[in-house]
């Protein structure tokens, strides 16, 4: 599984990667920055943001979701989990072993 978020600043987004691989939730988390247009409280925003990649398995996945609202300051943060359907079995090997 994916779980795809997104996070204010770099500082946030790498303190919510940081404690999802040390807590064995997720095997490795991608950071990069990202800009975000959308509507929020009647007014269309244009905000940068840092957008996270999350590898982990279906098992974990809701364990990461939870983990990214504990830590996360957004009132309501993007969260999806999105499947995988295949890959490079050696990586999807060592994301299970990652995270178990």
């Amino acid at each position: 599984m994916v779980v795809y978020s997104t996070a204010g600043d770099e500082d946030e987004a790498k303190r919510i990667a940081r404690k999802l691989v040390e807590e064995g939730l997720a095997a490795c988390v991608n950071i990069w920055p990202i800009r975000s247009v959308y509507e929020w409280g009647g007014e269309l925003r244009e905000d940068e943001e840092y957008a996270l990649l999350v590898k982990t398995t279906a098992k974990r996945a809701g364990d990461v979701v939870d983990k990214i609202l504990e830590l996360h300051s957004y009132e309501t943060p993007a969260v999806l989990i999105l499947p995988v359907f295949g890959g490079f079995e050696g990586f999807l090997e060592w994301i299970v072993k990652r995270t178990e």
